[in-house]
């Protein structure tokens, strides 16, 4: 039987993990990328949930990288008190009994390097440098895509771009959940005097979240988040604020890399897929970085999509097929929902201004943080997601 075709379009970390997950199955894969170079200079940085470490594991992903993946075995959150201050309200511990962490940390560029690396050498897989594909064409059953002059065909294309894309835009137009957080992310990374630096760090201010994400003993990765009223364009004024919050945990700080910002914006769209085209990870599900789980939720997405075109193939049953991908959507799309408005109610949660409140939020955390049983049920959540 003629092998079937998946087209994979973007050369991020979602379209490259993707191409490499799917790699497994017995299907011939283009990758098209563009510009992939500059993914592999930016100061972002992600974190990995354990489940979706185990998922990645079995890729053989981290054997070459093993030194640069940073594991977090508590995460603490923390507000400001009265004192100026940071006072802990929450802890999460990983299961040390199970080996099990609260996430692990890598560096964007360097997982990238090595996923592009890995995609060379594996022959199923065509990375195709084209720019930016605008338009995607019926050919027959099949969808197709001009490539150098030629028009290749596919019975699954699966779209890796950003939710602002052109290609995402023209295909999907359709509306979707979204409003701007009116806040900007700011990435960095700094060095520091040596420590034992394995607790992830949330700080909650009024107008602000502050992320300490550590990537090794020496070194930790920030992400800050702050309303566009409180925000300036200013270096200084950005690095001096970081240095203002981080002194209460790092010593001796330098800032590594540039300064990174980006407008934050919420984001779930209504429409899955339409007439063999798949959108996926940004293009599907935008969520505020304060959790770490825009990332996490794409490879819950990867994980679920890779053993439903397993299963089609082995049935000898069409990939790209109305009834292979509603069986998908129909699966993820209530979790993903779920998920994401939770992150969002969080994140509000959190940024409730009223004082009354806020203490009695702070208490009813703190008291919360000493029930076991509720514990284990937010660590299997932030873990696996929501089951069902």
């Amino acid at each position: 039987m003629k092998k079937q075709k998946i087209c994979i379009i973007g050369g991020s970390l979602t379209g490259l993990v993707t191409a490499i997950s799917l790699s497994k199955l017995n299907c011939e894969i283009d990758l098209i990328v563009s510009n992939i170079n500059q993914n592999q200079t930016s100061s972002k940085t992600i974190a990995i949930s354990q489940n979706n470490y185990d998922f990645l594991d079995k890729l053989n992903l981290f054997k070459a990288i093993e030194e640069e993946l940073w594991p977090c075995s508590e995460m603490k959150l923390y507000t400001e008190n009265k004192s100026s201050k940071f006072s802990e309200i929450f802890k999460l511990n990983g299961n040390e009994t199970k080996k099990q962490k609260v996430l692990y940390m890598l560096e964007n560029s360097k997982i990238i390097k090595h996923l592009i690396n890995k995609i060379k050498k594996t022959k199923s897989i065509s990375m195709i440098s084209n720019g930016k594909i605008n338009e995607i064409n019926t050919s027959g059953l099949l969808k197709s895509i001009k490539l150098k002059n030629k028009s290749n065909k596919y019975n699954l294309i699966i779209v890796c771009v950003g939710n602002n894309s052109n290609l995402v835009k023209n295909i999907f137009p359709e509306q979707a959940i979204k409003h701007s957080y009116k806040e900007k992310s700011i990435t960095t990374i700094l060095n520091h005097s040596s420590i034992k630096n394995n607790i992830a760090r949330q700080i909650f201010l009024d107008k602000e979240i502050l992320a300490l994400l550590p990537i090794s003993n020496t070194r930790t990765s920030i992400v800050w988040s702050v309303k566009n009223d409180l925000y300036k364009d200013n270096n200084f004024f950005i690095k001096r604020k970081i240095k203002l919050y981080a002194k209460n945990f790092l010593k001796k700080i330098k800032f590594e890399t540039n300064i990174e910002c980006r407008d934050l914006n919420f984001l779930i769209r209504k429409t899955y897929y339409k007439d063999r085209i798949l959108l996926f990870g940004d293009a599907l599900h935008v969520v505020h970085p304060l959790a770490g789980q825009g990332f996490n939720m794409t490879l819950r997405d990867l994980s679920c999509l890779e053993n439903k075109l397993k299963n089609t193939i082995n049935l000898g049953l069409d990939i790209g097929s109305s009834n292979t991908l509603l069986t998908y959507s129909n699966e993820i799309k209530p979790r993903n929902f779920i998920y994401s408005i939770s992150i969002d109610l969080l994140k509000n949660f959190f940024s409730y201004k009223n004082k009354s409140f806020k203490k009695f939020r702070n208490n009813t955390i703190q008291i919360l943080n000493k029930n076991s049983s509720l514990i284990g049920m937010f660590f299997n959540i932030a873990d696996n997601g929501f089951k069902f």
